[in-house]
């Protein structure tokens, strides 16, 4: 019976369990692969940073999914010494098999640490993480590294594992599981969706990591800016609040749907979610009051558009966002309005994230389009996710499309919009942040792709 849709589904619940570890010093250490994205999203509910601690299964010969052992970094090694002698593994054998997989280790080992240092572990806290524990050996060894790199203590957190193998496991100071069924044989069964995890994921997930890390260091360290703002386009003058956390952070510009504004609690919850990860936002009127009474504006894309670029070029213009990279996120006909601005010759958008959104109506520019898109759809809002996968047939730039299952077009079903604004969360962090071997942003719009 599955308890969780996904590996990212699973991570943000055991974020909200770990919620009393948000200010310790503490580390996440995924387990690759598939631990490391449940890891990566508990690293950022708790704001804490997030490394890899790499092990490998010892598999029995013949049987190679049951363990009779674990390795690690260091040349740890944990052996179950029943299970060895229950199948009659020999001492010949027990060594092929380590120096097999210690080979594949050290690879992986160079792979995830290459051009990235360990993170030091000295008196602090380890969170170990998982997708789940069936026989306990490799978070056994981990707990062991762990404790060899200088920990201080160390906590295992995992979804879903045995509840004997639980009481087993006595290697780490404090053990979190969200669910320990009755039945329980194998930890894929418990999940909707077991995709595997491949090591450029694992990649993908440290280096996003490090530089929400690093941008939310620099924000802290930084005078920022909140305050409402009046933009000046053409012959009107529209309304906004800009959020910057530090000269030159990269900044999300909001384009709301219709009947929506500016103070649309839905896009100020993006919003706050976007600003916890050291982004900037906008939040921006496209339409003057007067304007809003002519209903057929809200479908004047072209319109939209032009305000939406305009309030890009008025970024340009002030001296401690001329240096940022710039998003868009479109919710409804904003998300027209959003892929609209971005085709535009010598637009420089750095990524774009559709909510909810309409980019069909962008039409026959949606080809033009450079900046790496995000469409999140709900999964009862048919029409629009039939929208949204014609529009994306006409893409030709990186693009995604997700699906929150069970939401509709306004995201108002509990847990829905938290899932699609971490979505577009760690799509702008991925397209937008720089490295922390990059500095802050150079350029307006800049591609960062």
């Amino acid at each position: 019976m599955s308890i969780f849709e996904d590996r990212v589904e699973a991570g943000r619940r055991l974020g909200q369990r770990l919620e009393y570890l948000r200010g310790q010093d503490i580390v996440i250490l995924g387990l690759p692969r598939g631990g490391v994205p449940v890891a990566f999203e508990v690293a950022v509910a708790l704001d804490a940073p997030l490394d890899v601690i790499v092990v490998r299964k010892l598999g029995v010969p013949f049987q190679p999914e049951l363990a009779m052992g674990a390795i690690g970094e260091g040349g740890a090694r944990v052996l179950d010494k029943h299970i060895i002698s229950r199948v009659r593994v020999s001492e010949a054998e027990l060594g092929a098999v380590e120096e097999r997989e210690r080979a594949v280790l050290e690879t992986r080992v160079e792979r995830f640490r290459k051009g990235r240092t360990r993170v030091d572990l000295t008196g602090r806290t380890a969170v170990i993480v998982d997708d789940g524990i069936a026989t306990g050996s490799t978070a056994r060894v981990a707990c062991l590294i762990a404790r060899q790199l200088g920990a201080a203590k160390v906590l295992l957190a995992v979804p879903v594992a045995p509840a004997d193998t639980l009481s087993d496991l006595r290697e780490a100071d404090e053990i979190v599981c969200l669910a320990t069924p009755r039945h329980f044989t194998a930890v894929g069964y418990h999940y909707r969706d077991f995709s595997p995890t491949g090591d450029d994921e694992v990649v993908l997930l440290l280096d996003a990591a490090a530089k929400r890390l690093h941008s939310a260091q620099s924000a802290a360290n930084g005078i920022g800016v909140d305050e409402d703002v009046q933009i000046d386009v053409g012959e009107v003058q529209l309304q906004g609040h800009l959020y910057l956390p530090v000269t030159a952070a990269p900044v999300v510009v909001f384009a709301h749907g219709s009947g929506s504004s500016r103070h649309s609690p839905r896009n100020r919850f993006v919003a706050s979610l976007l600003q916890r990860a050291g982004l900037g936002t906008l939040l921006l009127d496209l339409l003057t009051p007067a304007e809003e009474l002519n209903r057929a504006n809200v479908f004047d894309i072209e319109l939209l558009a032009g305000r939406l670029a305009g309030a890009t070029e008025w970024l340009a213009g002030r001296t401690d966002t001329s240096g940022s990279r710039v998003g868009y996120f479109g919710a409804s006909t904003g998300a027209g309005a959003a892929l609209w601005a971005a085709a535009e010759p010598g637009a420089r958008i750095g990524a774009v994230v559709s909510r909810g959104g309409r980019p069909d109506l962008a039409g026959k520019r949606l080809p033009a389009v450079h900046a790496p898109t995000l469409l999140i759809v709900g999964g009862a809002d048919r029409e629009v996710l039939e929208l949204n996968h014609w529009a994306q047939a006409l893409m030709r730039c990186p693009n995604q499309l997700s699906v929150v299952p069970g939401a509709t077009h306004l995201f108002e079903e509990p847990g829905t919009l938290s899932e699609a604004a971490a979505l577009a969360r760690d799509w702008f962090v991925r397209y937008l942040v720089p490295g922390p071997s990059e500095g802050t942003g150079t350029d307006l719009g800049g591609s960062g792709a």
